[in-house]
């Protein structure tokens, strides 16, 4: 009798929610509907893969920045993180002079006057981190451009998808907006594991 019953009531539930907008309560308030929210979308890791070397030759010299990451791994974005986030990506952008490193020697740096992509990225992360973010949800992520150049940028996991943040640009974007072709990201957990995408 109960399975009846519970299964009678999720038929007139579901044609209900069939027939109606679906309203949420939050930030927005009520008049809200879920119909006309936007999509949010995160990367999908797919296997473990090899770190890039410059990395872990990084990780070496700067253990304090690779340690095990604890806290949140994803961020529920208030305006004021929101507005943290992209004075954090403009100040970062305008602080580093862009430098390309010397063919065969890729070196990855944090908190630089001049460097390349994923120096932007790693300071980026560690300015956040210095915010109060937590580091599980600040990964380095390596990708190419349109044009076939391998580039590095920091991917912030938030309640509104991943998010990213290219010294390219002063807009931040979803991860599916970019003009990236996605190659592998690090892991919120241990910034030693990488996985392929």
């Amino acid at each position: 009798m109960m399975k009846q019953v519970t299964l009678a009531a999720t038929v007139a539930i579901a044609a209900l929610a069939g027939s109606q907008p679906v309203w949420a309560a939050g930030p927005a308030g009520y008049a809200r509907s879920l119909i006309n929210t936007p999509t949010v979308s995160y990367i999908v890791e797919r296997q473990p893969t090899l770190a890039p070397f410059a990395q872990v030759r990084f990780c070496m010299q700067n253990p304090s920045e690779c340690h095990t990451s604890e806290g949140a791994s994803m961020v529920v974005l208030t305006d004021f993180n929101r507005q943290e986030l992209v004075s954090t990506n403009n100040d970062v952008n305008h602080s580093i002079i862009g430098v390309n490193d010397q063919d065969g020697d890729d070196v990855w740096s944090v908190n630089v006057k001049s460097g390349d992509c994923e120096d932007y990225a790693l300071t980026k992360r560690d300015h956040l981190i210095a915010k109060g973010w937590s580091p599980r949800a600040l990964r380095i992520a390596v990708a190419t451009t349109r044009s076939g150049e391998g580039h590095a940028v920091l991917v912030v996991k938030t309640d509104h998808g991943d998010l990213v943040l290219d010294n390219r640009t002063s807009r931040i974007k979803p991860w599916n907006e970019t003009d990236l072709s996605w190659v592998k990201i690090q892991s919120g957990e241990n910034p030693y594991l990488w996985y392929a995408l």
